[in-house]
């Protein structure tokens, strides 16, 4: 029997049931085995009564040779140390002296738990080591009063006392020469005992552990024994049975010690992915390592376990095999109590699922792609099985019947279906009958809402039918379209017909209009040229006799040659002269107007400083502006020069700011502003007059035109500054802009390039 046990240690080793078969044992064991039983447990028992003997009586001696050899090292280390204090000079502190003390004694003189202490010929303690230990200040506090060492000091010797505290210690006390006081070595007991506990202790676990793991030995002993020879034969048939069944099946067991946290798998396990067996069981982190990380883990399964949710597990999972490829497992397991170790295992068998899993997958592949080709579509479909039942129908379908979600489910009756659609069929029309194929026909129909289905039906193998409807709407209202169209067509045809002799007749007409139009055209510009040429011309004739006017009404007012006789005389000459300079003006504008009209302008450009230039301006409308007490400011670039003919820039300027003055009321403000505009020079003319109105600003630089407001009426004017001074600005490169409003003011900004060609004079040709 004693095979039987040996050959049943290796649990689990050969088989899930953890049993194996034994060798037979030999005749004479048989017969022997009786008394075996009875003699084992007796010679285990009187073993055992030994040993705690034994124990005992050595833990006791162990206690006397630890007290003796401490007393010892006490009275050794006390005789040391009122040498080495005897020998120091008395110039030292206590302090100082009881350090350099512990440092010169040898290694584990003082352990934990061992006090020096020095005190005065009093009694008094003077120092202390450890410092800690500090703590009545009398030696007789410490020792106790009724003490021998206190009374005989070194006669004493080692002595077992209890200090102050009431804590058993050993202590001894050496007299320091020359009355210098005493020196006292305390050890406490407590301290003294403590590595003699650890040893005490560590015997009598073992001890413990010994009687403990004979005990269950005999036990085991005597259980093996008994039924080794049966579990034997159960061993044989079962594992016979299981392995033969898991390597067919391509699964395997397993089992799950949950307190131990160690896994056991059968060798189909490690066969089935491909892993070699080097220990009896897994742990728990290496098989969950194995597990695909998307099918949870095993920590959450224990979980679940431990908080009783769950007592039967179905799982399937992905696990790593030898090759590193990912094979599926359906693990089906139960929760289960050992009655041997009342611990809880979950035993279960694994199935390899790897193809049933790559067909699923490959299934729901082709079924999701047959559902997205359904439902993309343009056409309605559905699929109706044997019993009118819904099977399958894609969105349009269920758009074009108007259904709802919960209507289009799977397994839904045709009649529940077509009761929750629109409104139904109004007409129909047939188009084909069966065209040789049973159970097929094809239809028109229309619906409530007047649109057009096409629809076209199939009978199915298994005995359902398929429908598939077409929205023909937009083919039947364009069919009808047609059909109106061509009618219209037909009218039209006629209504062209009459329309073909009118228009051949105006084609003839707009001919003639058109060469009309070119002769008149042609007119207008030779007209608009000798406008220009006779303005020019009869301006020139106008400023001779004006001049002369001019000239004989300043003489005659200024009484060159006389006195003209009566005030109304040198009246009327002031208001002749004003009149003829205000005529004079007028003419020089047109002349100048018509000059430019008419291409004869010549500009001879040359670098002109902004700055001096706006001051000649300035200086010319300096006083009507000082007569209407008007504000003016200039903010001139200093410095800054543009190119450009003189004559020409002084009009523009002159022109904006006389019109500035003549049109701001008495006390306004004039400002004049020069900037930096990239390659150009911007001049800003701001007055706070009148304003013009949105509507009117086109009007403004057209030859001979004026805003009419009532302020504006009270001045005279030809109208052609503003025209004059954008018309310059052109010529030179630049532009003029305007903006404004009513009651507010208005700014003119002049914009002249700062880079251009100077030198001789050009003639520049105005574009129209």
């Amino acid at each position: 029997m004693a095979g039987a046990d040996t050959a049943c240690v290796p649990a689990r080793a050969g088989t899930i049931l953890g049993v194996t078969r034994s060798p037979a044992p030999s005749f004479r064991l048989q017969r022997a085995e009786p008394w075996l039983r009875l003699s084992v447990p007796t010679l285990l028992g009187l073993f055992l009564v030994t040993l705690g003997v034994c124990g005992y009586f050595q833990i006791g001696n162990s206690r006397r040779d630890a007290l003796a050899g401490a007393a010892s090292e006490i009275e050794i280390v006390a005789t040391l140390a009122a040498l080495a204090l005897g020998g120091a000079g008395d110039s030292a502190s206590a302090e100082t002296r009881l350090a350099a003390l512990a440092r010169s004694l040898p290694a584990g003189a003082l352990p934990n738990g061992r006090m020096l202490l020095i005190a005065s010929a009093a009694g008094e303690i003077l120092a202390a080591h450890p410092p800690a230990s500090l703590g009545p200040r009398l030696l007789s506090e410490i020792l106790g009063e009724a003490q021998p060492l206190t009374l005989f000091g070194d006669r004493a010797g080692v002595m077992a006392i209890r200090l102050g505290n009431d804590a058993p210690a050993l202590a001894t006390v050496r007299g320091l020469p020359g009355s210098q006081g005493q020196i006292a070595v305390v050890h406490l007991t407590e301290r003294l005992l403590s590595d003699w506990r650890m040893r005490t202790l560590s015997e009598v676990s073992l001890l413990s552990a010994a009687v403990f793991v004979i005990i269950g030995l005999g036990g085991a002993y005597w259980l093996q024994a008994s039924h080794a020879r049966a579990a034997d034969d159960v061993c044989d048939k079962v594992k016979r049975r299981i392995d033969s069944a898991l390597s067919r099946g391509r699964c395997g067991l397993w089992d799950w010690d949950i307190a131990r946290g160690r896994i056991y798998w059968s060798d189909s396990m490690y066969e089935m992915l491909g892993y070699e067996r080097r220990d009896e069981f897994l742990s728990f982190g290496e098989v969950n390592g194995l597990v695909h990380c998307e099918d949870g883990d095993l920590y959450s399964l224990a979980d679940r376990l431990a908080s009783s949710k769950a007592s039967v597990i179905d799982h399937d999972f992905r696990i790593r095999s030898a090759s590193g490829t990912w094979v599926w497992l359906r693990a089906r397991a139960e929760l289960m109590r050992d009655s041997d170790d009342a611990g809880q295992h979950l035993v279960g068998i694994s199935v390899d699922i790897t193809d049933q899993r790559a067909l699923a997958e490959y299934t729901a592949q082709a079924d999701a792609r047959l559902r997205d080709a359904v439902d993309a579509i343009s056409e309605a479909f559905v699929l109706w099985d044997a019993d009118n039942r819904l099977v399958l129908c894609n969105s349009k379908f269920q758009t074009l019947h108007d259904l709802s979600p919960e209507l289009v489910v799977p397994g839904k009756d045709y009649a529940a279906v077509m009761e929750g659609s629109q409104p139904s069929v109004v007409r129909h029309r047939l188009v084909s009958g069966n065209s040789g194929t049973v159970g097929a026909r094809t239809f028109e129909a229309e619906l409530g809402d007047g649109r057009w289905l096409q629809i076209n039906e199939r009978r199915t193998k298994d005995g359902g039918y398929v429908s598939v409807g077409t929205d023909i709407t937009a083919l039947k209202r364009h069919e009808q379209k047609l059909v109106d169209s061509e009618r219209q067509l037909i009218a039209t045809v006629t209504d062209l017909k009459k329309s073909r002799q009118t228009l051949e007749l105006q084609t003839q007409q707009l001919a003639d209009l058109a060469e009309r139009y070119l002769e008149q055209k042609a007119q207008a510009e030779s007209a608009n040229r000798s406008k220009s040429e006779f303005l020019a011309n009869m301006s020139h004739e106008l400023r001779t006799p004006l001049n002369a006017i001019l000239g004989f009404a300043e003489v005659m007012q200024g009484g060159m040659f006389g006195a003209l006789g009566s005030e109304k005389y040198t009246e009327y000459c002031r208001d002749i002269r004003s009149s003829g300079q205000y005529l004079l003006s007028v003419i020089n504008d047109i002349l100048d107007m018509s000059r430019i009209e008419a291409g004869r302008v010549r500009l001879a450009k040359r670098q002109i400083s902004v700055e001096v230039a706006l001051d000649k301006a300035l200086k010319l409308v300096g006083e009507r502006a000082r007569s209407k007490a008007l504000e003016l400011s200039v903010d001139a670039l200093p410095g800054a020069t543009v190119p450009a003919d003189e004559r020409a820039l002084q009009q523009i300027l002159v022109n904006l700011l006389d019109n500035a003055v003549k049109f701001t009321p008495q006390g306004g403000r004039i400002a004049v502003r020069t900037r930096f505009a990239g390659d150009a020079i911007n001049i800003y003319v701001e007055d706070s007059g009148i304003g013009i109105p949105r509507d009117a600003l086109g009007k403004l630089g057209r030859p001979f035109e004026q805003v009419e407001t009532e302020f504006s009426k009270t001045h005279k004017g030809s109208g052609l500054g503003l025209a004059i001074a954008r018309s310059l600005s052109e010529l030179h490169g630049g532009g003029l802009r305007i903006r404004s409003l009513p009651g507010l003011g208005t700014v003119v900004m002049v914009h002249l390039p700062r880079h251009a060609a100077i030198g001789t004079p050009e003639r520049v040709e105005t574009v129209h």
